[in-house]
């Protein structure tokens, strides 16, 4: 799904991107409802940034990349954190392209985007290549989502990829299942990005 954000594009840096694990429901200027692998998850464009919101019975877990005022914790390459039975992990880049190739990729994401059934993506009047994307899917029981974050005025683009799953049991090579929160009270792992985004 693409739609025009109705608010005007502020000059925002790609470096002011922070993350959060945990941060509440934030007012959102588009949302789009999915259902993947037995859990509810909600992509939130927040202006030039995002919210993935999932719930499933036993997992709340809510992460927000955004320009926070007053944030702490900027945007970091990566981050593993168990939760219980469960595994979250989160990688980023920072791609810096050239005003033509920054228009190509910018076209492109937009309509790959926009045509995924679980695609969400939100352009800002004022400027054709800037933009916030997110495309979620599921595969063998975990949620994953990717984003895209568009800074034309830098040519630089901000890529992320989150995986969120139940590890499996040694004894039993299935998942175990147990209620587990992203707390935010908790402090992160952070190592070098597992792979590209």
């Amino acid at each position: 799904m693409l739609t025009t954000i109705d608010t005007p594009y502020t000059d925002t840096r790609a470096d002011d991107l922070a993350w959060a694990l945990g941060r509440e429901r934030l007012p959102a200027l588009a949302v789009l409802d999915l259902e993947l692998t037995g859990a509810h998850v909600q992509l939130r464009l927040l202006g030039a940034s995002h919210q993935v919101l999932l719930e499933e019975d036993r997992v709340t877990c809510s992460e927000t990349v955004a320009c926070i005022p007053g944030s702490s914790t900027p945007l970091p390459l990566g981050v593993a954190k168990r939760l219980g039975d469960w595994e979250y992990e989160f990688a980023a880049r920072v791609e810096t392209l050239s005003q033509r190739s920054f228009a190509g990729r910018a076209q492109e994401l937009l309509a790959l985007v926009a045509d995924h059934p679980h695609g969400l993506a939100g352009t800002f009047p004022g400027s054709p290549h800037a933009f916030t994307a997110m495309v979620a899917q599921s595969e063998e029981g975990q949620v994953r989502w990717r984003t895209w974050h568009a800074y034309p005025q830098e040519g630089r683009l901000v890529v992320t990829r989150t995986r969120v799953g139940a590890m499996l049991h040694a004894s039993q090579g299935v998942p175990s299942r147990r209620r587990v929160e992203c707390d935010p009270g908790r402090d992160s792992e952070r190592h070098p990005a597992p792979s590209a985004p």
